[in-house]
Order: C-alpha cells, then sequence, then structure tokens
C-alpha cells in the first residue's frame, strides 16, 4: 500500500502534508501536489494532516488513475519538502466536485 493524492488537492494545494512527511516524497505541479509511490513508506501521517481530505490509501476503490497520475508526474514534477502559501484562491475551491478537468500537468516551482 502507499498513498496518494486525488482530485480534491487540484486548484487548493494547502500543503500542510509536506511539513508532516518523514521521506520528503511530495512533488509539486502547477495546480496540486503528488506522492511518489516508490518512496512513500506508508507511515500515513500526511493523511489526517490534508484539510480537503484529498490523501486516500491506494487500496480505496476506484482510486487507480489517480495512482498511475501521481506514479506518473512524481517522476517529472520537483520535489517540494517545505509548506508554502496556497494559491490565493485555494478556498474558493475547497470541497468542489469535478476538478478533475482543471488538473494541470505543467511542474510547480518545487524547493
Amino acid at each position: 500500500m502507499t498513498y496518494i493524492v486525488g482530485d480534491s488537492c487540484i486548484k487548493c494545494k494547502l500543503m500542510d502534508c509536506v511539513e508532516v512527511c518523514p521521506v520528503d516524497c511530495f512533488y509539486e505541479g502547477e495546480n496540486m501536489l503528488v506522492i511518489h509511490p516508490d518512496e512513500c513508506i506508508d507511515c500515513g501521517v500526511c493523511e489526517p494532516e490534508c484539510p480537503v481530505e484529498a490523501i486516500k490509501p491506494d487500496t480505496e476503490q476506484s482510486l487507480e488513475k489517480w495512482a498511475e497520475l501521481n506514479a506518473k508526474y512524481a517522476a517529472l514534477w520537483p520535489n517540494i519538502t517545505v509548506k508554502r502559501e496556497p494559491p490565493a484562491d485555494s478556498k474558493d475551491w475547497e470541497g468542489k466536485q469535478g476538478k478533475e478537468a482543471l488538473f494541470s500537468p505543467n511542474p510547480g516551482q518545487g524547493d
């Protein structure tokens, strides 16, 4: 098992999870974060830290697509280990459904 970041993170990108990760397995895209599945040690400390409940175990039903997305973009995006301010409009996106279409494949700034 590993943890993954799902579409609830898109446009929110709150980064509370980054701050608690003991192995620095988060990678930053333009409008969301992902977890590198080969680096995650399955400790689970990130899951309760996410205010929008975007982090889930990859064993949950129907998350295969997001597991693949996390693996793909963790290999392409820069690593992030320090919590920064979220996007200015992140509160506007919290709890919104159907954000998958807003996903950006562009990398974020990383550390």
